[in-house]
């Protein structure tokens, strides 16, 4: 069993559980005024749970401010993106199919990544 650890993004950092597992754990740190890429994954497909924060979620065609509690399925292929634009958000992301963290396709990145 691998120890938690800690990656610095952009955006933020994540704190990862759990890799090559059936399912991959995160927990997603996205600082206030700073967003993920608009970004979709071929081989994978992810569930959120925002913890704690008022993000805007960005689920292929719906788009939402959400709250803790709220909760997301993002198939395989599809475009999404958390915003942090009012204050900090902490998001439980588990991810379910091939996990590579480059099977990233960004369709829009503030960090010039696209």
């Amino acid at each position: 069993m691998q120890k938690p650890f800690d990656t610095q993004r952009p955006w933020g950092s994540f704190r990862e559980f759990t890799t090559g597992e059936p399912v991959t754990v995160k927990l997603l740190f996205v600082r206030r005024g700073e967003e993920l890429s608009l970004q979709r994954h071929i081989k994978r497909s992810e569930f959120w749970r925002i913890i704690s924060g008022t993000p805007h979620v960005i689920v292929g065609e719906n788009e939402t401010d959400a709250h803790a509690g709220d909760e997301f399925d993002v198939p395989a292929g599809t475009e999404h993106r958390i915003s942090a634009s009012n204050n900090d958000v902490e998001c439980l992301e588990i991810s379910y199919g091939m996990f590579d963290e480059n099977d990233i396709v960004r369709e829009q990145d503030k960090y010039g990544r696209a």
